[in-house]
């Protein structure tokens, strides 16, 4: 339960100083016709998007490896698999960051 805290904590710190450090001078924005607000919404997806790439890559590693476990004879076709579906995995991710960054 700590790590979740902690992990919770140290994404809190990330997302407040990162506002901070890019805020926007209020009369420059005003002038330029923009919000005074950070538009945070890509960088919420981006997140989201990586945790859940990490999530499925973890949750297909450990069933590969317990399924080698289980059948040492067919490891290398279960290793083959497990790195093309990572692949595709990554791939979708590197999809999904693009769209949240141009949203």
């Amino acid at each position: 339960m700590t790590n979740l805290i902690r992990t919770v904590a140290a994404f809190a710190v990330v997302v407040l100083s990162s506002s901070v450090a890019m805020a926007q001078e209020p009369a420059a924005a005003a002038a330029a016709g923009q919000w005074s607000l950070i538009n945070l919404t890509g960088a919420f997806g981006a997140g989201l998007v990586t945790i859940g790439a990490a999530a499925g890559i973890a949750r297909l590693a450990a069933a590969a490896v317990e399924s080698m476990a289980r059948q040492p004879e067919v490891a290398g076709t279960i290793q083959t698999a497990m790195i093309i579906a990572a692949a595709l995995i990554e791939g979708f991710t590197f999809f999904a960051l693009y769209i949240c960054m141009i949203a």
